[in-house]
């Protein structure tokens, strides 16, 4: 082992208590808190475009402080629990002792749909977001169909990035190994925070995050329906009416004007352009 190998292994070894215990809390706080959220506002497009674009508007209402809010809160606390992540699945830590009541099986899945929603978050960000919103990143990008999504065009943007098959299959897979990676998660998370110990109080946690599982599954699975079920003419309704809100918003200051954050399509040449 080369002298640099042995000065991280050290580290680690030298700070695995706050270093795992870090780990998990981020997981949970605020990344799963997060996650729920975001799936809840996703799902709120099966009400309404609406209210699924009043919700973008209330995201996106901090204005300038927006991406302070992003990166403090979700993209740095993602890196970090992504490192830490792959560091604790590349050193081959069993963790047979810590977690001597959870099979391998749960081990497995807990570690592979981790890597599995590593995979689709980075893809996500591109596909939606671009990853960076620096125009001339953007000019490259856009035409590839990335950087798809336009939040002051929530709905129609969002249907829209979601045609064919391949995207819809992606995020299913993405979105459903999000979920059980945060509902076992918890379970895990309760282990190493010493919440729950016993064989029996494992077991009463371990049923609790069953049900927490199934319920972000429905919403989740709600969320990616809300996406991808609706056609390119309810695409074409949904852009009239976030017209409309758009121009309420601006006049009533929940958001400031921004052309960036707006598609460059009318109603019409979404019609056009899904023929």
């Amino acid at each position: 082992m080369s002298p640099s190998s042995n000065a991280e292994t050290s580290f680690f070894l030298r700070n695995e208590f706050a270093i795992r215990r870090l780990h998990s809390l981020l997981g949970i706080v605020p990344l799963g808190l997060y996650m729920v959220v975001h799936l809840a506002t996703n799902a709120s497009l099966l009400n309404a475009p609406e209210t699924f674009q009043r919700a973008v508007y209330l995201i996106h209402s901090p204005g300038k402080l927006l991406p302070l809010i992003e990166w403090g809160l979700i993209f740095l606390p993602l890196v970090f629990h992504a490192i830490i992540g792959v560091w604790i699945s590349k050193t081959g830590k069993i963790n047979s002792g810590q977690y001597r009541f959870a099979s391998n099986r749960r081990y497995t899945f807990q570690r592979w749909t981790g890597v599995i929603a590593l995979v689709y978050l980075f893809f996500h960000i591109l596909h939606l977001h671009g990853w960076f919103h620096s125009d001339f990143w953007l000019a490259v990008v856009r035409p590839q169909g990335f950087a798809s999504f336009r939040p002051f065009n929530a709905a129609s943007t969002l249907v829209l990035a979601m045609e064919g098959v391949v995207w819809p299959a992606f995020y299913f897979v993405g979105v459903m190994s999000c979920v059980y990676h945060f509902a076992n998660g918890l379970w895990t998370a309760g282990i190493t925070w010493g919440l729950w110990v016993s064989p029996t109080a494992q077991k009463r946690a371990s049923n609790l995050c069953t049900v927490i599982g199934i319920g972000l599954a429905v919403v989740g699975g709600s969320a990616w329906w809300a996406a991808v079920s609706p056609s390119a003419e309810d695409a074409a309704a949904m852009v009239e009416v976030e017209n409309r809100m758009y121009e309420s918003a601006t006049a009533s200051g929940m958001v400031t004007d921004n052309p960036a954050k707006r598609s460059d399509m009318d109603s019409g040449a979404v019609e056009v352009v899904n023929e």
